[in-house]
């Protein structure tokens, strides 16, 4: 299974926010980084959108969390930017081509498989993922 850049960039947003206090630009967290300002522009609009983080205009403005790291479940950041229903062909009723999908005990399995994930996943905040902030901050350096 792998994340989309979506979900890599959202989590990756969050953590920078979580360790870094105050208001912090979209083009400094892409130069950061070394991703395109762009994109992240985008994630960065569904964040706040999805009420993770908070927007602020103007000369001193940026974005920062919009609750504490602690709050923020680390599933709960997955499941809103992944599409799990598509994972195969199958998971879309009505969708694909394939002869055996009435028959088939991989559509099960491989669903069972991601929602493990992301219970597991359930099991983490933002905070876990920053929970030594110096030495996450020490990429930086």
């Amino acid at each position: 299974m792998r994340l989309s850049v979506q979900t890599d960039y959202a989590l990756r947003t969050l953590m920078y926010l979580a360790a870094h206090e105050g208001h912090h630009s979209i083009a400094e967290i892409a130069r950061r980084y070394g991703i395109s300002k762009n994109h992240l522009m985008k994630v960065a609009q569904r964040l706040a959108a999805e009420g993770f983080i908070d927007s602020v205009k103007g000369r001193n403005g940026g974005l920062l969390l919009h609750q504490p790291a602690e709050r923020i479940n680390v599933g709960h950041v997955v499941r809103t930017f992944e599409d799990h229903g598509a994972f195969v062909q199958c998971f879309d009723a009505g969708d694909g081509d394939c002869v055996v999908t009435p028959v088939c005990g991989l559509r099960h399995i491989l669903a069972d498989g991601i929602e493990a994930f992301l219970r597991h996943l359930d099991g983490f905040t933002l905070a876990d993922l920053v929970d030594d902030k110096a030495r996450f901050l020490s990429v930086w350096q």
